[in-house]
């Protein structure tokens, strides 16, 4: 327990000290942690022996908490939405990373079975580094960046049958072997009395021949989804009634927790088990709640994985084999960033876009260190080549920031004068009545009226988060500039009866009531202004109806004020419609006298008339309140 404590201590201090230094320094967290992990770990020996291996297997609950998260982002349809990225991009990244490994591999001498195991072991990346560095930069929004997190994706969902196909190419064994081995170590597993349940479970699941374990691992995967589905839900129910919100953050541990320790005893990946578990509840009404519970454990424990992955790092094969070591990470590299920088280029990536897919994915992955321990269960490697697989996959992720850091370079290179990269445009696949354009706080508000009263809308706007927001809330929106004349005719800008021009920008929102007005003379326009001058430019662009975005709010707290200073609630509602029926009749008026070349306070005949609108109003609001309420007459004497 003290040499626990002492190693946690040592972790916990290295992590405060490095990551912000290189945070500082520019280099981003991740390499801090791995920097950190080495400088305690190989150099000053600080950490190392069974407690360090305990602390490892705690940060690893870090990835697995990270991939579940990431499963409740992302619901079926979700994915369903993204298969052509997903089997287009991201299978082929798969495919022909692992092809091309495999050949090296067999040209080293490797048998096809052994070199087939290490191709789909190298052909993944690093979903914790990649997604945390692009978050740190803010690069995920980007076309570059979000093409990555398709690859992630994918390769996250392909350690599935990853798993499954690793028993198959262990060395076959005759019936009689495999029951006699069976037998065997479930012997050894039962004696002494002391040993616990689930390391006999494992030597008996280690034993069992390949088509077995792949249907043990079939299992595990489908009880995992049936819990999800049938269980979680009264659980929760459960655990509502107790009112302590403690008992959230118990019960999402003990999610995460126990899937992982069914996928261990079954020699799975955990995190895949997670990671099958979030996209199970994504739909689930408790997913928020799940999210803020885990989010702050989350970020400890990935920061303690990376620390134990550089403290785990064996320097003396690489003394032992140092220009073998350093060549096959150095030859990972640059055979997986050619294929990518290939598919970058087929899939339309360019400039910017496409080095940070190239750079950002050209690694080896967390989940590497899983295949390579679990092909050594199933007896697929031969000794000693795991050590080497595993250095080389910490040398690629310890490489990995400063690909990042070559990316800045080539960015800042690439720059002159070009426009900042931009995240691809939704491929929109319908059409409505009603288009709207901008789905912030107003936007938002206009959807759910039309929407609920039955009305079919196509929802347009250039800020990826908003989108992102509706659809977990399952409202269907689509990514792009809604300016764009091509993204407003796949909307159906031809047939659509009504356009809200919500947009925040007020220039863009002005070009687009005029493009739309110019395309479709019959069309009704909706349009949020800003203020009155944007109101003005709106009218002369063509809108029928401008609302200001604050004028609705303003009214009434206006009336609020009437009602609290004497008027009753129907004078002060009366009072409230006299102002709303005037002002729009003075907004029309003052349309046409306002000259956008001629500043407003310039603009004599624009002022004149504007001053004998507002002495009209206080007219009318006062002959109105005199002459049909007396009882207000006597409040204002009092």
């Amino acid at each position: 327990m003290d040499g626990f404590l002492f190693q946690a201590t040592i972790l916990l201090l290295a992590m405060v000290i490095a990551v912000p230094l290189s945070a500082r320094l520019g280099f981003g967290s991740v390499l801090g942690y791995l920097a950190a992990g080495i400088v305690i770990g190989p150099v000053l020996g600080l950490v190392g022996g069974d407690a360090t291996s305990e602390l490892q297997h705690v940060a690893e609950f870090g990835v697995v908490m990270m991939l579940f998260l990431i499963g409740l982002e992302l619901e079926p349809r979700a994915l369903w939405d993204m298969r052509h990225r997903l089997l287009g991009l991201g299978g082929l990244q798969i495919v022909l990373t692992t092809g091309a490994i495999m050949l090296g591999a067999m040209w080293l001498g490797q048998t096809w079975t052994v070199a087939l195991a290490i191709g789909l072991t190298l052909a993944l990346s690093s979903t914790a580094i990649v997604l945390q560095t692009l978050n740190e930069k803010g690069l995920m929004q980007t076309g570059g960046g979000r093409s990555a997190f398709s690859v992630l994706l994918t390769q996250d969902i392909a350690v599935i049958p990853m798993l499954a196909l690793l028993p198959l190419l262990a060395v076959p064994r005759t019936v009689d072997t495999v029951f006699a081995t069976v037998i065997e170590r479930a012997k050894k597993a039962q004696p002494p009395a002391e040993a616990p349940a689930h390391e006999a479970a494992q030597n008996f699941i280690a034993g069992l021949p390949g088509w077995a374990a792949t249907l043990v691992t079939v299992a595990a995967v489908a009880a995992i989804i049936l819990a999800g589905i049938y269980l979680t839900r009264p659980v929760f129910r459960f655990i509502h009634t107790a009112r302590l919100r403690e008992m959230y953050t118990a019960l999402a541990l003990l999610i995460v927790v126990g899937i992982s320790y069914l996928m261990m005893l079954v020699g799975l990946s955990p995190a895949l088990g997670a990671f099958l578990a979030g996209v199970v509840l994504a739909n689930s009404e408790f997913r928020h709640e799940l999210e803020s519970d885990l989010a702050p454990f989350k970020g400890l424990l990935l920061g303690m994985f990376f620390i134990t992955v550089g403290a785990g790092m064996n320097f003396t094969v690489l003394q032992g084999a140092p220009f073998l070591v350093l060549g096959l990470a150095a030859g990972l590299i640059v055979v997986k960033g050619s294929i990518l920088f290939v598919l970058g280029r087929i899939f339309l990536l360019r400039g910017r876009d496409l080095w940070l897919f190239t750079l950002s994915l050209a690694q080896a992955g967390e989940f590497g260190f899983v295949l390579v321990a679990f092909s050594n269960q199933q007896s697929v490697l031969p000794r000693g080549l795991d050590e080497v697989l595993l250095l080389v996959i910490a040398l690629t992720m310890l490489i990995t920031p400063l690909l990042f850091l070559i990316f800045d370079n080539l960015a800042r290179r690439m720059a002159d004068g070009a426009p900042a990269p931009e995240a691809e445009a939704d491929k929109i696949d319908r059409t409505g009545q009603v288009i709207i354009a901008g789905i912030g706080r107003f936007g938002q508000v206009v959807n759910r009226l039309v929407r609920s009263s039955g009305f079919d809308t196509v929802v347009l706007d250039n800020d990826l988060a908003a989108i992102q927001r509706m659809r977990r809330f399952g409202v269907k929106g689509f990514f792009g500039d809604p300016t764009r004349p091509d993204l407003l005719h796949a909307a159906g800008l031809a047939q659509a009866r009504v356009l809200v021009a919500a947009l925040d920008n007020p220039d863009a929102c002005v070009r687009l009531v005029a493009f739309a007005r110019r395309e479709r003379p019959d069309l009704h326009i909706v349009a949020r202004a800003r203020d009155r001058t944007h109101v003005f430019r709106l009218y002369k662009a063509g809108a029928n109806d401008i609302v200001r975005e604050l004028f609705d709010g303003s009214l009434r707290a206006g009336r609020y004020v009437l009602e609290n200073v004497g008027l009753s609630e129907f004078e002060a509602a009366e009072a409230e419609k006299t102002f709303y029926r005037h002002d729009r009749q003075s907004v029309r008026e003052l349309a046409a006298l306002w000259d956008p070349n001629v500043p407003t306070m310039e603009n004599a005949a624009y002022i004149k008339r504007a001053r004998e609108l507002e002495a009209e109003l206080q007219t009318m609001l006062l002959s109105q309140i005199e002459d049909g309420t007396p009882a207000a007459e006597a409040r204002r004497d009092d």
